[in-house]
Order: C-alpha cells, then structure tokens, then sequence
C-alpha cells in the first residue's frame, strides 16, 4: 500500500524494506527496485526491476538471488555486465553479421 500511495516530489527518494531492498521514486513518479551493498570496500547499488512489472515478492526474490552471489564473492552488478557483453558479443558472430560483412568487403567488386 505504502509503493501504491508513494507520490513523486521534486527529487527522488527512498522508502526501504530491508536487508537493503529499497523502492526509488523518481520525480516522474518511476518507481525502481533497488539493492545497496558493498563489495571489496566499496558502495554499489543494482537495480532488480521496476514496479509494478516486479512486485515485492518478486523483488524479494531477486534479492535472495544476488545476496547470494555476494556471499560467493561475486559482483551482480560485473556478472550482469559480462553476460550483455557475451550476448553482444554472440549476436555479433551470426551467420547473418558474417555475411554482410563479406558482402560489405566484396562490394567493390
């Protein structure tokens, strides 16, 4: 009830549930879930989806998912990098990249 009624001000702000988990309301009235945490010394925030697409159960469980990543000494927010670049990357070698590229060097001719 308490996302339900959160109305947008001239900046953005926080109301939080816990362990980190904290729905951002941005003065558009776009409300993110967002985790805090520390990593190696230093402070990140990630985001887990925005609301009402996620819902709090479904935050929660996203939440569960990246805490545990953290107790594995893994940073979500470098994982989550590294898997767009390795799909980037794959839908740069299709068979539809390679040919325009061979299309693209034997134009001239």
């Amino acid at each position: 009830m308490q996302i339900e009624n959160a109305k947008p001000q001239t900046k953005p702000y926080k109301l939080f549930d816990g362990k980190g988990l904290y729905i951002e309301v941005a003065p558009t009235g776009a409300r993110w879930w967002r985790f805090k945490y520390r990593i190696a010394g230093k402070e990140k925030r990630i985001s887990l989806g925005v609301y009402p697409d996620v819902g709090l159960k479904d935050a929660r469980a996203k939440l569960d998912d990246v805490r545990k990543q953290l107790a594995s000494n893994i940073d979500p927010s470098e994982q989550r990098k590294a898997k767009k670049a390795a799909s980037v990357q794959s839908a740069e070698h299709t068979f539809e990249a390679t040919a325009r590229e061979w299309f693209a060097l034997n134009l001239p001719r």
